[in-house]
């Protein structure tokens, strides 16, 4: 048998022994070979410069010159000066001097930074972890004025009927409310962006799935889980879930596709040509394909089982934390705590495949992947600490019964799967 096989007779992938700062690092340096005249000064170090701006903006800004002037104000407002100067300081240490990442566009110090706001929200989420439920809601309102307020409930599933024929505005009316609610657009949006990252159309589709049996298994503690059978089925999976996911896979067949041949900006014959390079500067140097392949065995079936809880437990955590704090869903913190995992999900994503891919015996986790687990970890707790109390509701015992078959149902699949594997290994060594 070939040795390039696994025992279970899938193919071994191959790949250069090389860490995720390693290749980086090359890539890097290949850009920095064929530096462009007019972008060279942004990948030369420029530390120097900016810490002599930088300390001449805190001088201005904390008034160390002039403290007579700069001690009027109230301590709320002198805390929360000093909070965020504490943070504008990480996130230029981070710019500069983080830890370099697998991507390399737009820019290095682009993923730098999201690295540092990262290690922020992290800082941020086990602060706010130690704090009593009520005194955390009463700190988010020195994050926006309009929190601290308690929410009305609302439920999706309090009328399910699609003919509503007593009502004489409209008697679509429950459609309409629902097609025009302000979590439709997120949707589409949302599994665009996760397939431009997972890049796996089977795995998406056990993803939304997952994601409708986890409202079903949670309605009972949230209202915003209850939702009418044509909302869940028609509406999420198979309109705004299958479009985003069909739009996300064009565009990564898009990318497949091209030819990277990137030439520098001044070298372009015209100012259309200048134009898109310019933009292609924010698409990827090179795509890569991520090959997950959950069937290769049974560790393999658990790595890629780990990233799908992990994906639903950061999407349940935005509706939990959201309960708990008391924070609308028009609330601007929520667009922005999405945004910013968007941003740390990229570099993720690309850190966790080549984790899986690396077949060296010692490897080691990325830095956005330890960051990500443990973000989901504060925010779970987080969760649970502050929902305390708040779910008179017991989960219904059939849900009770079903998740437990399927836990044992898993369990017993690896140990036969993995049974079978080692039996068929040891029969080819005779």
């Amino acid at each position: 048998m070939p040795t390039d096989m696994e025992p279970n007779g899938h193919r071994k992938m191959r790949r250069s022994h090389l860490t995720a700062q390693e290749s980086s690092s090359l890539n890097l340096s290949e850009v920095i070979d064929e530096l462009d005249p007019w972008t060279a000064w942004a990948y030369r170090p420029h530390t120097i410069k900016l810490l002599f701006i930088g300390t001449c903006f805190l001088i201005w800004a904390s008034g160390a010159l002039d403290p007579d002037n700069t001690s009027s104000g109230d301590l709320v407002t002198s805390v929360k000066r000093g909070i965020f100067a504490m943070i504008a300081v990480f996130l230029a240490y981070s710019l500069l001097q983080a830890p370099a990442t697998v991507l390399i566009r737009p820019h290095p110090a682009i993923w730098r930074l999201v690295h540092g706001l990262a290690v922020v929200y992290l800082i941020s989420l086990t602060f706010l972890l130690f704090q009593k439920r009520d005194d955390a809601r009463q700190f988010m309102r020195f994050l926006h004025p309009n929190l601290g307020v308690e929410l009305p409930e609302r439920s999706y599933g309090s009328d399910c009927r699609i003919y509503v024929p007593e009502n004489p505005s409209s008697r679509f009316k429950n459609v309409y409310e629902t097609l025009f609610d302000e979590f439709v657009l997120a949707h589409i949006f949302g599994w665009w962006g996760k397939a431009i990252m997972i890049r796996n159309q089977p795995l998406l589709w056990v993803l939304s799935f997952g994601f409708e049996l986890m409202e079903l298994t949670f309605r009972h503690m949230l209202p915003n889980f209850n939702e009418c059978w044509w909302d869940s089925i028609v509406l999420d999976v198979l309109v705004c879930n299958w479009f985003g996911i069909w739009a996300g896979m064009r565009t990564v067949r898009y990318f497949d596709g091209r030819t990277y041949e990137w030439v520098g900006i001044s070298r372009q014959p015209n100012i259309i040509s200048k134009v898109k390079r310019t933009l292609g500067q924010f698409t990827p140097a090179q795509w890569d394909k991520d090959e997950w392949h959950p069937l290769l065995g049974p560790w393999r079936f658990v790595q890629v089982l780990f990233l799908c809880i992990v994906f639903l437990t950061v999407e349940l955590n935005t509706f939990f934390l959201k309960f708990c704090l008391w924070i609308p869903a028009q609330n601007p913190l929520i667009v922005y705590r999405l945004i910013l995992w968007w941003l740390i999900a990229i570099p993720t994503i690309r850190e966790y495949n080549s984790f899986l891919q690396d077949r060296t015996p010692a490897k080691k986790l990325g830095a956005f992947c330890w960051l990500s687990i443990a973000a989901c970890i504060v925010e779970l707790l987080i969760c649970i600490k502050f929902g305390n109390g708040l779910y008179p509701n017991p989960m219904p015992r059939w849900l009770v019964t079903f998740w437990i078959s399927v836990g044992v149902a898993l369990v017993v699949f690896l140990i036969v799967w993995s049974w079978q594997l080692h039996k068929a290994l040891e029969q080819k060594k005779l």
